[in-house]
């Protein structure tokens, strides 16, 4: 059984996900109490193990209680220093929490590494601190010395790399991919970055998941051969003029090679319309919210396209991104519940929270869907080597003492 530790678990997408991939959990690290509360009351799901949940902050975890015992190690880095929606702050915002990732990793030396954030972190302003953080991820031993400035730092790290030096401790890092994860069957279009790195002694590959699902095969399904409608017991409705030059070109071509996208629809099926003020009796989250209005730039999610991203914002749950556009013009909030559907949490994944802090849990996690499908590959590769790999290894090579000086910590 392959072992992961998780950082900043929040409400348990990642984990849930990791778990369903084969993983046993060892470790979830998270500060909020409430999203702990959420973590202890779905600790079975999934598995018929217990999740070990340490609620504390991370920068006063003793990452030794894991080492040589970690195969995965996991987590989503609160990504508000670097959201395109936050402040904008970055390294000099305390939030940033990429400094305690690659100290975990030092401590634990796990086989592979898997992180996920917003791509606001490829924008141009932090592209040099992303690039700082791949560099720290490849040589997590060579580390900052007393006073030392993150770039002063990340030049040492270039030199690392740039001169071919190999350490005891390195990671092959890949080219991170800014995944749009309705191409990977959650309905909903979520940009989000990822990262992998696999610890180098393995002499592992990481070749990226294939999307699976496309908005060529749902206009397919949709227009050309009508089975979406017809699976919703449906009438087919007319074809919106937007769309008659994409269905022409698809209607003379043969069927495409993926699934539809899933949308609003697909996610929701199943599920009675909610009643305001009222929990359903037997569908847990699942309460109607009053008060729901449209105005510019906030008009909900269609029923028969992917929805728009959830979002988690600083002070509460922003009110565009998580409302459904009905078909007469109404809007109306989503429920935790559909919320949750959305991010492809299963039904029987409760939140032990009020509303707006379970938006904020669920709004901040990793689709399970995606969680799986990324760890299930993680699992693939890690496989190819024996369990005794997780141990230490020894040093093999033998740096030039100039070459110690220039990159020392």
């Amino acid at each position: 059984m392959m072992r992961s530790v998780e950082l900043f678990a929040g409400g348990g997408g990642l984990a849930l996900g990791i778990e369903q991939a084969g993983f046993r959990h060892i470790g979830l690290v998270e500060r909020d109490h409430e999203a702990c509360e959420t973590l202890r009351a779905n600790n079975c799901v999934g598995g018929k193990r217990g999740w070990p949940v340490y609620e504390a902050d991370v920068r006063n975890i003793a990452f030794d209680q894991w080492a040589g015992k970690t195969h995965l190690l996991a987590g989503g880095p609160p990504c508000q220093p670097f959201s395109i929606a936050g402040k904008h702050l970055g390294n000099e915002d305390g939030r940033n929490m990429f400094p305690e990732v690659i100290r975990a990793v030092r401590a634990l030396r796990p086989q592979a590494i898997l992180l996920e954030n917003v791509r606001g972190l490829t924008r141009e302003a932090f592209r040099p601190y992303l690039d700082y953080i791949l560099l720290q991820l490849r040589f997590p031993t060579v580390t900052a010395r007393e006073g030392e400035d993150w770039m002063t730092h990340r030049n040492r790290l270039a030199f690392s790399a740039s001169h071919g030096i190999k350490l005891d401790l390195e990671y092959t890092v890949a080219p991170p991919s800014i995944m749009n994860l309705v191409d990977y069957g959650v309905p909903q279009n979520r940009h989000r970055l990822v990262i992998v790195a696999l610890r180098a002694d393995l002499n592992l590959d990481w070749t990226w998941p294939t999307p699976t699902h496309s908005r060529d095969a749902l206009l397919y399904d949709q227009w050309v051969t009508g089975d979406y409608w017809k699976r919703h017991g449906l009438l087919q409705p007319p074809l919106p003029a937007s769309l008659h030059a994409a269905v022409e070109r698809l209607a003379a071509a043969s069927a495409p090679n993926a699934y539809p996208w899933r949308t609003v629809r697909d996610a929701l099926s199943g599920l009675p319309e909610p009643v305001d003020c009222y929990e359903h009796t037997t569908i847990p989250n699942h309460a109607g919210i009053p008060g729901a209005r449209s105005y510019y730039g906030h008009s909900g999610s269609v029923y028969d396209w992917p929805a728009k991203t959830l979002k988690a914002g600083d002070h509460g749950v922003p009110g565009g991104e998580n409302m459904l556009l009905r078909e007469d013009g109404s809007v109306r909030y989503f429920t935790v519940r559909e919320s949750a559907r959305l991010q492809t949490f299963p039904d029987n994944y409760v939140f032990r929270a009020s509303r707006t802090e379970a938006m904020r849990q669920i709004g901040n996690a990793v689709p399970v869907a995606v969680a799986e499908l990324l760890a299930r590959h993680v699992y693939r590769i890690l496989a190819q080597v024996g369990s005794q790999q997780v141990r230490r290894r020894s040093a093999s090579v033998y740096l030039q003492p100039a070459l110690l000086e220039a990159i020392g910590g």
